[in-house]
């Protein structure tokens, strides 16, 4: 009873590649359920990539993981915080001048910046307030936002970050930046060559190439239905005659559950207005397919299986068959993950 994970991992690894030369100097990024991977086998391909350096989430996440090299915690230092068991080569963020005081001399640190994306950041008239005794700031990080509807441009908005820092103090040696083409990387490395800018990059290096990973959920019952026969935990009636399938893959595991989604255009807001409409009537999309069909569940996900409808007009799978699924990584944990 398994929701697997399947992994082709020559090509796998061959995207990681191509992505580390496209984002010379790049900072792999493990945090949360390791994208769906776990961050244990991430911090090993990480150091198979050889840049020295692996960013995690938390500081809880820094002191499980093992990596051979320094670990950057994403997530910004809060006064009173436990750091028990934090490793030390670990280098903190810091976005607020409280915290970067409350931090023990010799602390190292990066200093989180307040980008377009207002989430958490130091603001420019705090730079001069940067002292050279206690941490030390080895340098700045910008979490850029991923759309700009405003048509503003994100080198720009780099670029005066730059400057700012520069005038209340030594230009940065480095600079962490997440969002970022590398086309635009390139333009900032031209415009400020004394400082190296390393892109902090998660999803597109362990997830950007889909066909190398394939989800697949076990069958763990066939049951043919007729049309009117009642089912589940609620006794819904059966739609027509066909086949309930009770498959591996459930709210335990993540299925069924996503997060709020912003949609842009005419379009998408139509097809969630349609989706909405159909879930009133009991009637939702599962992520699973078989025979090339997305099937509907025939009630909502229970905690480790879900039951789905497949009409009368196409053959059912066995028990013990694999059903493609398409969820979203970083919010399923998977039973196994097999790397082939």
């Amino acid at each position: 009873m398994t929701l697997s994970l399947y992994v082709d991992t020559a090509r796998w690894r061959a995207h990681q590649q191509a992505v580390l030369a496209e984002f010379p100097g790049l900072v792999p990024v493990a945090k949360g359920n390791g994208y769906g991977l776990g961050n244990a086998r991430l911090s090993e391909e990480a150091a198979l990539l050889g840049t020295g350096i692996l960013a995690v989430g938390t500081a809880q996440e820094a002191a499980s993981v093992s990596f051979p090299g320094e670990l950057l915690v994403l997530t910004p230092y809060r006064v009173g915080e436990e750091t028990a068991g934090v490793p030390q080569r670990t280098v903190r963020t810091v976005a607020h001048l409280d915290a970067l005081r409350a931090m023990p001399p010799g602390t190292r640190v990066v200093v989180e910046c307040m980008t377009g994306m207002r989430r958490h950041g130091i603001a420019r008239t705090d730079l001069p307030k940067l002292s050279a005794d206690g941490p030390v700031v080895e340098g700045f990080a910008l979490h850029l936002p991923l759309d700009r509807p405003d048509g503003s441009d994100p080198v720009a908005e780099v670029a005066d970050w730059m400057r700012a820092i520069s005038a209340a103090g030594p230009p940065p040696a480095t600079v962490y930046l997440s969002h970022l083409g590398s086309a635009d990387l390139a333009r900032l490395s031209g415009m400020f060559p004394d400082t190296v800018f390393r892109s902090r990059i998660g999803t597109r290096l362990w997830l950007g190439d889909v066909g190398a990973l394939h989800a697949a959920a076990t069958v763990l019952d066939v049951t043919p239905v007729a049309k009117g026969d009642r089912y589940g935990y609620r006794q819904h009636k059966a739609p027509s005659d066909g086949h309930l399938l009770v498959v591996t893959g459930g709210t335990a595991h993540g299925v069924g559950l996503e997060a709020p989604k912003y949609l842009h255009g005419m379009l998408p807001r139509a097809k969630g207005l349609a989706r909405a409409g159909l879930a009133t009537v009991n009637r939702t999309l599962s992520p699973y397919a078989w025979d090339g069909r997305q099937l509907w569940f025939a009630e909502p996900p229970h905690m480790q299986v879900s039951i789905l409808f497949l009409p009368g007009d196409v053959k059912p799978p066995v028990i013990g068959d694999e059903l493609s699924l398409t969820v979203r990584h970083t919010t399923t944990h998977f039973d196994r993950v097999v790397y082939r």
